[in-house]
């Protein structure tokens, strides 16, 4: 069996979501601000980065002003499309009608928010990122945690390469990749499966609530461009 290589970095990130790119970008700011050289990897299961991030949102620019101040004059995809219309609608049978702006909780008021695509959102982010120096590897799952002989995490691996559905090794099979580091940032989702072993594993939510879930259903629509109305938010 081949001996799996091993790359050193000072920080890991597994997930390449608007999460774990802005941990990676704040990182590295905070590092050249400190005038030292660290080192950042991302780990992106998507064939790109954005590849897995499919909703359209209404974002609140706090985090994007915190991290790029003039983010509105570097060519970012939702500068384009602040919110200009805030509906809220309840759906009938038979008709809607329109629930007064003075009725709705406040946060979905909208005011000075950006709507847009999140997958574009996190490419552009993805660019930023690599143009600082952060090494990106789209195309590759962390499948396992690494652990140092204490317990504490020592990084993650990525998953065998042909490896066929019996277990033995195809002849192009390649083994999986050792990332170590200094620290290890799981940015995969609040179901991640890495995450959710390091949840049961170190009781990260013992002093929590349960977790609520919700079930949602996205659709993507084409619509006639006559149709569209940039920067339209409804409710129902």
């Amino acid at each position: 069996m081949s001996e799996r290589e091993s790359m050193p970095y000072d920080l890991v990130i597994v997930g390449g979501g608007p999460a774990g790119l802005s941990a990676a970008i704040r990182f590295k700011q905070m590092a050249d601000e400190a005038g030292k050289d660290l080192s950042v990897c991302i780990l992106e299961k998507g064939s790109e980065i954005g590849a897995h991030i499919l909703s359209g949102a209404v974002i609140d620019p706090k985090g994007l002003d915190e991290l790029f101040p003039s983010w509105r004059d570097e060519d970012c995809p939702i500068a384009k499309t602040p919110v200009t219309e805030n509906h809220h609608w309840v759906l009938t049978k038979k008709k809607k009608f329109s629930l007064p702006h003075i009725m709705t909780p406040s946060f979905m008021h909208n005011k000075g928010t950006y709507t847009g695509s999140l997958g574009n959102l996190c490419r552009w982010l993805g660019e930023r990122a690599e143009n600082m120096g952060i090494e990106i590897f789209p195309g590759f799952a962390a499948a396992e945690i690494l652990y140092n002989e204490d317990g504490s995490v020592k990084g993650v691996a990525t998953g065998d390469m042909g490896v066929a559905r019996d277990g033995s090794h195809k002849p192009d099979y390649e083994p999986g990749l050792e990332l170590h580091a200094k620290y290890t940032f799981f940015a995969e989702g609040a179901r991640g499966h890495l995450t959710k072993i390091l949840k049961n594993q170190f009781a990260l939510d013992a002093d929590s609530q349960p977790q609520i879930y919700g079930l949602g259903i996205k659709e993507l629509w084409d619509i006639e461009p006559e149709k569209h109305s940039a920067g339209r938010v409804i409710h129902t």
